[in-house]
């Protein structure tokens, strides 16, 4: 793409982000084998390793859709399906549809949804945001929440999410973020580095998985840096939502 920075591969600008030097760069490729792992402990430790602030960040979204009903969805690394059905009770969706490539975590969301007998509004099927199983132009909305930092390279996944995106459709990505707030952000790391991925170990049996998580969340750009690479990625609009003293964060774009 012309003007393509060196952000689009998912690195930070220098001097930027100090805490991240921290941390080696983790390896995303077949990550989705350690999401099958913990895929029977995934919802009970987000729940509790978010202080149940995770629930709250999916509702939040569903406050930034367009101000249409009828809307055909896309939710990408949909996981255990909480937020593809977070944003299907907003009432605004016609027909939704998830993908995500660890089979273990899709068999849970199939049966949350089977549950709430909305199987013939919602759908769920393998597959990757680098390579969406979908034609152009095919959704209103795509959501993603907490799997961008995991593709192996961003710019193409934003780039496949344009490409299915409707004219006037738009994207919202949920990803953590490290709050500005010095006090705060000490507080958050030293959680995150410390405290998470010992809690995440003793729940799952999975000590990798957590200290992925750690290393994946202090290395990812966030803020302005992915706001900049949405908009290299063509995406209108780019703005951000802060969640939670910014321990998170709301990306939004549209298709133009």
């Amino acid at each position: 793409m012309p003007g393509q920075s060196h952000l689009m591969k998912g690195e930070h600008t220098s001097g930027e982000r100090p805490d991240q030097s921290r941390q080696k760069t983790p390896s995303r490729v077949e990550v989705w084998r350690m999401f099958d792992r913990i895929a029977h402990r995934y919802d009970l430790l987000n729940h509790l390793l978010s202080f149940n602030r995770d629930k709250a960040w999916r509702r939040k979204m569903t406050t930034l859709l367009p101000k249409r009903c009828e809307l055909v969805l896309l939710d990408l690394a949909t996981g255990t399906a909480d937020q593809l059905l977070a944003i299907y009770n907003s009432g605004q969706v016609a027909i939704g549809v998830g993908i995500d490539p660890a089979e273990q975590m899709l068999a849970i969301g199939k049966e949350k949804i089977e549950q709430r007998g909305l199987g013939d509004k919602l759908s769920l099927q393998t597959g990757s945001a680098e390579q969406i199983p979908f034609a152009d132009d095919s959704f209103d909305v795509i959501t993603m929440s907490f799997g961008i930092r995991n593709v192996t390279d961003v710019s193409r996944a934003l780039s496949e999410i344009r490409r299915v995106l409707k004219p006037e459709g738009r994207a919202l990505i949920l990803e953590f973020s490290l709050p500005k707030n010095g006090l705060v952000r000490r507080a958050f790391l030293f959680y995150f580095r410390h405290i998470l991925p010992r809690l995440g170990e003793l729940i799952s049996g999975d000590a990798t998985a957590y200290r992925y998580l750690n290393q994946t969340v202090e290395t990812f750009p966030y803020g302005e840096d992915f706001s900049a690479l949405m908009t290299q990625a063509g995406f209108a609009d780019a703005r951000r939502t802060p969640l939670t003293f910014g321990v998170a964060t709301i990306y939004q774009g549209d298709k133009r």
